[in-house]
Order: C-alpha cells, then sequence, then structure tokens
C-alpha cells in the first residue's frame, strides 16, 4: 500500500528544508561532498523520516553516511527550528545511500558495450 497523500506533502517538505540546511550548511556536517536529496518517506505517524540521499562526486560514501549520522542531532535541530510552525512532529530521520542513479549508470555502460551482430538475412 502506497504513502497517504499526508506523508507524501510532509515528505516533500522535509525534503525541501533538509536540502536547504545542506545546501546552506553553516556547521560542516557534511564537509565537502555534494550530497542532494532524491526522496523522503514517511512513517505513518510521520514519526520517522526514511532520507535517501545521492551521492554522485562522494569519493567514500559510507564517510559522508557515518557523518550525517554523527550530525543527526544537529540536523534534526534545524530542520526542527525551520518547521515549527508548520509541523507539529518533527520526525527522527534516518539515512539511506540512493543508489539508483548509479545503478542506472552502470546499466547504460553495460548495453553501450555490448557487442550484438547483425541479425543474419533469413531468405
Amino acid at each position: 500500500m502506497g504513502e497517504s497523500i499526508r506523508q507524501q506533502k510532509y515528505g516533500r517538505l522535509i525534503q525541501k528544508e533538509l536540502s536547504d540546511i545542506f545546501l546552506y550548511d553553516k556547521k560542516g556536517m557534511i564537509g565537502k561532498s555534494f550530497v542532494s536529496i532524491v526522496e523522503v518517506k514517511m512513517s505513518p505517524d510521520l514519526s520517522l523520516a526514511r532520507v535517501y540521499i545521492s551521492m554522485m562526486l562522494a569519493k567514500d560514501k559510507k564517510e559522508v553516511l557515518k557523518r550525517l549520522d554523527l550530525h543527526k542531532r544537529e540536523i534534526r535541530k534545524a530542520l526542527g527550528d525551520k518547521i515549527r510552525n508548520q509541523a507539529r512532529i518533527i520526525p527522527e530521520l534516518a539515512f539511506f545511500i540512493d543508489e539508483v542513479e548509479e545503478k542506472a549508470q552502470r546499466m547504460d555502460e553495460l548495453i553501450r558495450n555490448l557487442h550484438i551482430p547483425p541479425a543474419e538475412d533469413a531468405s
């Protein structure tokens, strides 16, 4: 079963505000990495936000994820400061690496490198 409209709207709000927090990262929580938020999935009671992030240019994705987990409280506090007038619940944050784009690029490369001989004429 899919997410409710309420979950989707709240997820988009969280996604927008977290993007702003990461864009203007004044405390150096994510270092010099370029992080973009692909999707935010909310639990039915809106208490947990599963944040899927893409790190196309990051060399060590696990390290960036570890930094995000270390600064989770600060990120949640900054999120609370931004959405406190719009939302009653400030969700707990869980960060995950979104690898869909990397897998798609890998598939494109595999398809480009296929050697398919031309079909023989059946006549």
